[in-house]
Protein backbone atom coordinates (compact mmCIF):
# COMPACT_ATOMS: atom_id res chain seq x y z
CA UNK A 1 0.00 0.00 0.00
CA UNK A 2 2.95 2.38 0.59
CA UNK A 3 4.06 2.99 -2.97
CA UNK A 4 0.51 3.88 -4.37
CA UNK A 5 -0.18 5.89 -1.26
CA UNK A 6 3.24 7.65 -2.14
CA UNK A 7 1.91 7.97 -5.93
CA UNK A 8 -1.04 9.42 -4.83
CA UNK A 9 0.71 12.34 -2.90
CA UNK A 10 2.55 13.23 -5.57
CA UNK A 11 -0.11 13.37 -7.88
CA UNK A 12 -1.89 15.32 -5.76
CA UNK A 13 1.00 17.76 -4.91
CA UNK A 14 1.17 18.02 -8.88
CA UNK A 15 -3.12 18.60 -9.22
CA UNK A 16 -2.31 21.89 -6.96
CA UNK A 17 0.86 23.00 -8.71
CA UNK A 18 -0.70 22.95 -11.80
CA UNK A 19 -3.74 24.66 -10.50
CA UNK A 20 -2.07 27.12 -9.17
CA UNK A 21 0.37 27.61 -12.10
CA UNK A 22 -2.65 27.97 -14.19
CA UNK A 23 -3.52 30.84 -12.02
CA UNK A 24 0.02 32.24 -11.86
CA UNK A 25 0.51 32.30 -15.23
CA UNK A 26 -2.87 34.43 -15.80
CA UNK A 27 -1.69 37.07 -13.59
CA UNK A 28 0.56 39.29 -15.75
CA UNK A 29 -1.43 39.34 -18.70
CA UNK A 30 -5.04 40.17 -17.16
CA UNK A 31 -4.73 44.05 -16.50
CA UNK A 32 -3.77 43.91 -20.87
CA UNK A 33 -6.81 41.47 -21.52
CA UNK A 34 -8.93 43.86 -19.79
CA UNK A 35 -7.46 46.93 -21.23
CA UNK A 36 -8.06 45.56 -24.17
CA UNK A 37 -11.74 44.53 -24.10
CA UNK A 38 -12.65 47.91 -22.33
CA UNK A 39 -10.60 49.86 -25.23
CA UNK A 40 -7.99 51.53 -22.92
CA UNK A 41 -6.24 52.61 -25.42
CA UNK A 42 -2.95 53.88 -22.10
CA UNK A 43 -1.46 51.13 -21.31
CA UNK A 44 -0.17 52.86 -17.87
CA UNK A 45 -3.93 53.67 -16.96
CA UNK A 46 -4.53 50.91 -14.70
CA UNK A 47 -7.15 53.40 -12.79
CA UNK A 48 -9.60 52.91 -15.61
CA UNK A 49 -9.59 48.71 -14.80
CA UNK A 50 -8.86 48.64 -10.85
CA UNK A 51 -13.02 48.79 -10.48
CA UNK A 52 -13.80 45.93 -12.64
CA UNK A 53 -10.89 43.59 -11.68
CA UNK A 54 -12.05 44.27 -7.96
CA UNK A 55 -15.21 42.92 -8.88
CA UNK A 56 -13.84 40.06 -11.19
CA UNK A 57 -11.71 39.21 -7.42
CA UNK A 58 -14.91 39.73 -5.41
CA UNK A 59 -17.13 37.17 -7.94
CA UNK A 60 -14.83 34.63 -7.25
CA UNK A 61 -13.97 34.82 -3.85
CA UNK A 62 -17.87 34.81 -3.41
CA UNK A 63 -18.86 31.80 -6.12
CA UNK A 64 -15.98 29.67 -4.52
CA UNK A 65 -17.14 30.36 -1.01
CA UNK A 66 -20.74 28.81 -1.86
CA UNK A 67 -19.76 25.98 -4.01
CA UNK A 68 -16.28 24.69 -2.37
CA UNK A 69 -18.26 23.09 0.02
CA UNK A 70 -20.85 21.73 -2.36
CA UNK A 71 -17.79 19.65 -4.45
CA UNK A 72 -16.58 18.82 -1.09
CA UNK A 73 -20.00 17.15 0.27
CA UNK A 74 -20.31 15.59 -3.25
CA UNK A 75 -16.34 13.84 -2.69
CA UNK A 76 -17.86 12.29 0.29
CA UNK A 77 -20.87 10.67 -1.36
CA UNK A 78 -19.39 9.65 -4.84
CA UNK A 79 -15.49 9.64 -3.89
CA UNK A 80 -13.20 12.09 -4.51
CA UNK A 81 -11.89 10.93 -7.92
CA UNK A 82 -14.49 11.88 -9.67
CA UNK A 83 -15.23 15.37 -7.89
CA UNK A 84 -11.20 16.10 -8.63
CA UNK A 85 -11.39 15.05 -12.08
CA UNK A 86 -14.48 16.27 -12.96
CA UNK A 87 -12.84 20.28 -11.63
CA UNK A 88 -9.76 19.68 -13.27
CA UNK A 89 -11.92 19.19 -16.80
CA UNK A 90 -14.21 22.58 -15.87
CA UNK A 91 -10.87 24.20 -15.00
CA UNK A 92 -9.46 23.54 -18.29
CA UNK A 93 -12.89 24.57 -20.41
CA UNK A 94 -12.67 27.98 -18.30
CA UNK A 95 -9.30 28.65 -19.27
CA UNK A 96 -9.97 28.04 -22.76
CA UNK A 97 -14.08 30.17 -22.41
CA UNK A 98 -11.61 33.18 -20.90
CA UNK A 99 -9.27 32.69 -23.81
CA UNK A 100 -11.76 33.66 -26.37
CA UNK A 101 -13.86 35.77 -24.53
CA UNK A 102 -15.04 38.78 -26.85
CA UNK A 103 -16.07 40.95 -23.49
CA UNK A 104 -15.75 41.88 -20.10
CA UNK A 105 -19.44 40.32 -19.41
CA UNK A 106 -17.76 36.71 -20.30
CA UNK A 107 -14.99 37.34 -17.92
CA UNK A 108 -17.74 37.72 -15.15
CA UNK A 109 -19.13 34.45 -16.52
CA UNK A 110 -15.44 33.17 -16.74
CA UNK A 111 -14.36 33.83 -13.40
CA UNK A 112 -17.72 32.54 -11.65
CA UNK A 113 -17.16 29.23 -13.05
CA UNK A 114 -13.53 29.53 -11.85
CA UNK A 115 -15.04 29.53 -8.82
CA UNK A 116 -16.87 26.66 -9.14
CA UNK A 117 -13.99 24.37 -10.58
CA UNK A 118 -11.39 26.09 -8.59
CA UNK A 119 -12.57 23.68 -5.74
CA UNK A 120 -10.49 20.91 -6.78
CA UNK A 121 -8.69 21.76 -4.04
CA UNK A 122 -11.01 21.35 -1.66
CA UNK A 123 -11.37 17.61 -3.37
CA UNK A 124 -7.08 17.28 -3.51
CA UNK A 125 -6.64 18.49 0.43
CA UNK A 126 -9.61 15.66 1.39
CA UNK A 127 -7.75 12.90 -0.67
CA UNK A 128 -4.65 13.83 0.80
CA UNK A 129 -6.34 13.55 4.15
CA UNK A 130 -7.97 10.09 2.92
CA UNK A 131 -4.40 8.73 2.57
CA UNK A 132 -2.57 9.92 5.49
CA UNK A 133 -2.07 8.99 9.39
CA UNK A 134 -1.10 10.35 12.14
CA UNK A 135 2.98 10.42 11.82
CA UNK A 136 2.65 12.50 8.42
CA UNK A 137 -0.60 14.48 8.21
CA UNK A 138 1.40 17.37 8.55
CA UNK A 139 3.90 16.59 6.28
CA UNK A 140 1.70 15.86 3.44
CA UNK A 141 -0.53 18.92 4.27
CA UNK A 142 2.87 20.91 4.01
CA UNK A 143 3.08 19.13 0.79
CA UNK A 144 0.50 20.86 -0.41
CA UNK A 145 2.04 24.37 0.68
CA UNK A 146 4.93 23.18 -1.11
CA UNK A 147 2.73 23.08 -4.33
CA UNK A 148 1.50 26.66 -4.06
CA UNK A 149 4.76 28.34 -3.40
CA UNK A 150 5.85 26.23 -6.27
CA UNK A 151 2.98 27.35 -8.44
CA UNK A 152 3.55 30.96 -7.63
CA UNK A 153 7.39 31.53 -8.53
CA UNK A 154 6.80 29.22 -12.29
CA UNK A 155 3.60 30.74 -12.97
CA UNK A 156 4.42 34.60 -12.81
CA UNK A 157 7.50 33.86 -14.57
CA UNK A 158 5.65 31.72 -17.02
CA UNK A 159 3.32 33.97 -17.65
CA UNK A 160 5.19 37.08 -18.14
CA UNK A 161 7.13 35.20 -21.10
CA UNK A 162 4.10 34.08 -22.80
CA UNK A 163 2.68 37.44 -22.49
CA UNK A 164 5.08 38.99 -24.68
CA UNK A 165 3.66 36.80 -27.13
CA UNK A 166 -0.04 37.37 -27.20
CA UNK A 167 -2.37 38.03 -23.99
CA UNK A 168 -3.99 35.39 -24.45
CA UNK A 169 -1.85 32.36 -25.21
CA UNK A 170 -1.21 32.21 -21.25
CA UNK A 171 -4.70 31.42 -20.59
CA UNK A 172 -4.57 28.41 -23.34
CA UNK A 173 -1.57 27.17 -21.83
CA UNK A 174 -2.93 27.11 -18.32
CA UNK A 175 -6.10 25.39 -19.97
CA UNK A 176 -3.78 22.68 -21.72
CA UNK A 177 -2.00 21.97 -17.94
CA UNK A 178 -5.46 21.63 -16.73
CA UNK A 179 -6.61 19.21 -19.25
CA UNK A 180 -3.86 17.15 -19.34
CA UNK A 181 -3.82 16.96 -15.92
CA UNK A 182 -6.99 15.35 -16.12
CA UNK A 183 -6.41 13.20 -18.20
CA UNK A 184 -3.59 12.00 -16.12
CA UNK A 185 -5.44 11.75 -13.08
CA UNK A 186 -8.36 9.73 -15.12
CA UNK A 187 -5.42 6.88 -15.94
CA UNK A 188 -3.47 6.63 -12.56
CA UNK A 189 -5.55 7.84 -9.54
CA UNK A 190 -6.99 5.91 -7.31
CA UNK A 191 -9.82 6.00 -5.39
CA UNK A 192 -8.95 7.30 -1.71
CA UNK A 193 -12.65 7.18 0.29
CA UNK A 194 -14.14 3.62 0.03
CA UNK A 195 -17.54 2.57 -0.31
CA UNK A 196 -18.19 2.16 3.70
CA UNK A 197 -16.57 5.92 4.25
CA UNK A 198 -19.15 7.56 2.15
CA UNK A 199 -22.18 9.51 3.82
CA UNK A 200 -25.49 10.54 1.78
CA UNK A 201 -25.54 14.07 0.17
CA UNK A 202 -27.37 16.39 1.89
CA UNK A 203 -27.76 19.70 0.27
CA UNK A 204 -28.70 21.45 3.23
CA UNK A 205 -24.93 20.41 4.77
CA UNK A 206 -23.91 21.71 1.30
CA UNK A 207 -23.33 25.07 2.14
CA UNK A 208 -20.27 26.99 4.14
CA UNK A 209 -23.22 28.08 7.21
CA UNK A 210 -24.44 24.82 7.37
CA UNK A 211 -21.21 22.92 7.41
CA UNK A 212 -19.66 24.57 10.03
CA UNK A 213 -22.55 24.32 12.11
CA UNK A 214 -22.78 20.97 11.44
CA UNK A 215 -19.16 20.71 13.41
CA UNK A 216 -19.96 22.24 16.22
CA UNK A 217 -20.27 19.01 18.10
CA UNK A 218 -16.24 18.95 17.67
CA UNK A 219 -15.75 22.27 19.90
CA UNK A 220 -12.51 21.94 19.28
CA UNK A 221 -12.58 22.26 15.30
CA UNK A 222 -14.51 25.12 15.46
CA UNK A 223 -11.90 27.17 17.78
CA UNK A 224 -9.19 25.66 15.56
CA UNK A 225 -10.85 26.91 12.59
CA UNK A 226 -11.12 30.09 14.03
CA UNK A 227 -7.36 30.71 14.84
CA UNK A 228 -6.79 29.48 11.27
CA UNK A 229 -9.11 31.63 9.39
CA UNK A 230 -6.98 34.39 11.47
CA UNK A 231 -3.91 32.97 9.87
CA UNK A 232 -5.09 33.30 6.50
CA UNK A 233 -6.94 36.63 7.07
CA UNK A 234 -3.44 38.17 8.57
CA UNK A 235 -1.66 36.80 5.57
CA UNK A 236 -3.21 39.20 3.14
CA UNK A 237 -1.00 41.61 4.89
CA UNK A 238 1.66 39.97 2.61
CA UNK A 239 -0.36 38.20 -0.27
CA UNK A 240 -2.56 41.24 -1.19
CA UNK A 241 -0.61 44.44 -0.48
CA UNK A 242 2.94 43.10 -0.55
CA UNK A 243 3.58 45.66 -4.03
CA UNK A 244 1.26 48.62 -2.63
CA UNK A 245 2.99 48.96 0.75
CA UNK A 246 7.11 48.75 -0.76
CA UNK A 247 5.83 50.83 -3.75
CA UNK A 248 5.21 53.18 -1.59
CA UNK A 249 7.57 52.84 1.25
CA UNK A 250 10.76 52.12 -0.70
CA UNK A 251 9.76 53.00 -4.68
CA UNK A 252 10.01 49.33 -5.69
CA UNK A 253 9.56 48.75 -9.16
CA UNK A 254 7.37 45.53 -10.99
CA UNK A 255 10.96 43.72 -11.47
CA UNK A 256 12.17 44.43 -7.65
CA UNK A 257 8.67 42.88 -6.69
CA UNK A 258 8.83 40.03 -9.23
CA UNK A 259 12.07 38.88 -7.68
CA UNK A 260 10.71 39.58 -3.53
CA UNK A 261 7.78 37.07 -4.94
CA UNK A 262 9.96 34.39 -6.58
CA UNK A 263 12.06 34.23 -3.19
CA UNK A 264 9.13 33.62 -1.14
CA UNK A 265 7.79 30.91 -3.52
CA UNK A 266 11.43 29.69 -3.14
CA UNK A 267 10.85 29.54 0.82
CA UNK A 268 7.65 28.30 1.14
CA UNK A 269 8.48 25.46 -1.04
CA UNK A 270 11.42 25.07 0.91
CA UNK A 271 9.61 25.00 4.27
CA UNK A 272 6.51 23.34 3.34
CA UNK A 273 8.00 20.27 0.93
CA UNK A 274 11.33 19.93 2.80
CA UNK A 275 11.58 21.75 6.27
CA UNK A 276 8.64 20.45 7.65
CA UNK A 277 8.67 16.91 7.24
CA UNK A 278 11.86 17.06 9.53
CA UNK A 279 11.03 20.06 12.24
CA UNK A 280 7.32 18.50 12.50
CA UNK A 281 8.17 14.77 13.74
CA UNK A 282 10.26 16.42 16.43
CA UNK A 283 8.38 19.30 17.68
CA UNK A 284 4.50 17.58 16.96
CA UNK A 285 1.72 19.40 15.81
CA UNK A 286 0.65 21.43 18.52
CA UNK A 287 4.56 22.91 19.04
CA UNK A 288 4.73 23.24 15.72
CA UNK A 289 1.51 25.49 15.45
CA UNK A 290 3.15 27.75 18.38
CA UNK A 291 6.10 28.29 16.96
CA UNK A 292 4.99 29.02 13.47
CA UNK A 293 2.96 31.68 14.34
CA UNK A 294 5.08 33.40 16.58
CA UNK A 295 7.40 33.40 13.62
CA UNK A 296 4.55 34.58 11.27
CA UNK A 297 4.14 37.24 14.13
CA UNK A 298 8.11 38.43 14.25
CA UNK A 299 8.51 38.56 10.29
CA UNK A 300 5.16 40.76 10.08
CA UNK A 301 6.43 43.34 12.60
CA UNK A 302 9.73 43.57 11.04
CA UNK A 303 8.04 43.78 7.93
CA UNK A 304 6.56 47.35 9.68
CA UNK A 305 9.53 48.83 10.67
CA UNK A 306 11.72 47.77 8.11
CA UNK A 307 13.80 50.93 7.16
CA UNK A 308 15.33 49.90 4.17
CA UNK A 309 14.69 47.73 1.38
CA UNK A 310 17.12 44.84 1.66
CA UNK A 311 15.41 44.03 4.70
CA UNK A 312 12.09 42.97 3.50
CA UNK A 313 14.50 40.31 1.91
CA UNK A 314 15.78 39.49 5.13
CA UNK A 315 12.59 39.29 6.82
CA UNK A 316 11.24 37.48 4.91
CA UNK A 317 13.16 34.31 6.39
CA UNK A 318 11.04 34.62 9.61
CA UNK A 319 7.73 34.76 7.90
CA UNK A 320 7.96 32.45 5.80
CA UNK A 321 9.36 29.93 8.66
CA UNK A 322 6.29 30.51 10.29
CA UNK A 323 4.89 28.22 7.08
CA UNK A 324 5.32 25.43 9.84
CA UNK A 325 2.35 26.30 11.26
CA UNK A 326 -0.68 26.30 8.56
CA UNK A 327 -0.32 22.28 7.77
CA UNK A 328 0.33 21.14 11.46
CA UNK A 329 -2.97 23.25 12.35
CA UNK A 330 -4.96 21.64 9.37
CA UNK A 331 -3.68 18.02 10.54
CA UNK A 332 -5.01 18.82 14.33
CA UNK A 333 -8.16 20.02 12.53
CA UNK A 334 -8.67 17.28 10.05
CA UNK A 335 -7.58 14.54 13.31
CA UNK A 336 -10.90 15.53 14.92
CA UNK A 337 -13.20 14.68 12.41
CA UNK A 338 -14.56 11.23 10.31
CA UNK A 339 -12.95 9.67 7.45
CA UNK A 340 -16.78 10.62 5.69
CA UNK A 341 -16.59 14.52 7.02
CA UNK A 342 -13.48 15.13 5.53
CA UNK A 343 -14.55 16.55 2.19
CA UNK A 344 -16.93 18.84 4.17
CA UNK A 345 -14.43 19.65 6.50
CA UNK A 346 -12.06 20.60 3.41
CA UNK A 347 -14.95 22.56 1.77
CA UNK A 348 -15.86 24.48 4.52
CA UNK A 349 -12.16 25.43 5.07
CA UNK A 350 -11.94 26.76 1.47
CA UNK A 351 -15.12 28.35 1.65
CA UNK A 352 -13.65 30.63 4.46
CA UNK A 353 -10.65 31.07 2.87
CA UNK A 354 -12.55 32.42 -0.28
CA UNK A 355 -14.15 35.03 2.71
CA UNK A 356 -10.63 36.36 3.91
CA UNK A 357 -10.07 36.63 -0.48
CA UNK A 358 -12.99 39.26 -0.67
CA UNK A 359 -12.31 41.07 2.17
CA UNK A 360 -9.06 40.58 3.19
CA UNK A 361 -6.98 42.77 0.19
CA UNK A 362 -9.93 46.03 1.17
CA UNK A 363 -8.84 45.33 4.65
CA UNK A 364 -4.96 45.25 4.25
CA UNK A 365 -4.76 47.76 1.58
CA UNK A 366 -7.45 50.36 2.92
CA UNK A 367 -4.90 50.37 5.86
CA UNK A 368 -1.87 50.78 3.51
CA UNK A 369 -3.40 53.84 1.66
CA UNK A 370 -4.58 55.50 4.62
CA UNK A 371 -1.28 55.44 6.45
CA UNK A 372 0.84 56.24 3.43
CA UNK A 373 -0.53 60.00 3.13
CA UNK A 374 2.79 61.86 3.33
CA UNK A 375 3.10 65.47 5.19
CA UNK A 376 -0.55 65.51 6.15
CA UNK A 377 -0.72 66.75 9.78
CA UNK A 378 -4.37 64.92 9.79
CA UNK A 379 -2.62 61.41 9.04
CA UNK A 380 0.19 59.15 10.52
CA UNK A 381 2.66 57.83 8.09
CA UNK A 382 2.98 54.38 8.70
CA UNK A 383 2.97 52.54 5.56
CA UNK A 384 3.63 48.91 7.81
CA UNK A 385 0.36 49.40 9.53
CA UNK A 386 -1.47 46.36 7.72
CA UNK A 387 2.08 44.31 8.13
CA UNK A 388 1.53 45.28 12.21
CA UNK A 389 -1.83 44.56 12.17
CA UNK A 390 -1.04 40.74 10.48
CA UNK A 391 0.63 41.10 13.36
CA UNK A 392 -2.05 41.60 15.75
CA UNK A 393 -4.25 39.15 13.96
CA UNK A 394 -1.41 36.21 14.64
CA UNK A 395 -1.09 36.87 18.22
CA UNK A 396 -4.90 36.24 18.63
CA UNK A 397 -4.88 33.32 16.46
CA UNK A 398 -1.82 31.62 18.80
CA UNK A 399 -4.24 32.94 21.88
CA UNK A 400 -6.90 31.43 20.58
CA UNK A 401 -5.61 28.06 19.47
CA UNK A 402 -3.36 27.47 23.13
CA UNK A 403 -6.78 28.14 25.12
CA UNK A 404 -8.72 25.70 22.45
CA UNK A 405 -5.82 22.64 22.50
CA UNK A 406 -5.70 23.47 26.47
CA UNK A 407 -9.09 22.59 27.23
CA UNK A 408 -9.78 20.38 24.32
CA UNK A 409 -10.96 16.59 26.24
CA UNK A 410 -10.67 14.53 23.06
CA UNK A 411 -8.96 11.69 24.00
CA UNK A 412 -7.80 10.63 20.76
CA UNK A 413 -7.07 12.10 17.62
CA UNK A 414 -8.62 10.05 15.04
CA UNK A 415 -6.87 9.08 11.70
Amino acid sequence: MANPKKAAVGFIFITILIDVMGFGIIIPVVPQLLQQLLHVTDRTNISAISQPAIFLTLIYGLTQFVFAPILGSLSDRYGRRPVLLFSLLGFGLDYIFLAFAPTIGWLFIGRMIAGITGASITTATAYMADISNEKNRAQNFGMIGAAFGLGFIIGPMLGGLLGELGTRIPFLVAAGLALVNALYGYFVLPESLDMEHRRSFDIKRANPVASLLKLKKYPAVLGLICSLLLIYLAAHSVQSNWSFANINKFGWTPKMIGISLAVVGVLVSLVQGLLIRVINPKLGNEKSVYIGIALYAIGLTLFAFATQGWMMFLFLVPYCLGGISGPALQALISAHVPKNEQGELQGSLTGLNSLTTIFGPSMMIGLTSYFSIKNDPAHIYFPGAAFLFGAILMGLSAIIAYWVLKHDTTASKQV
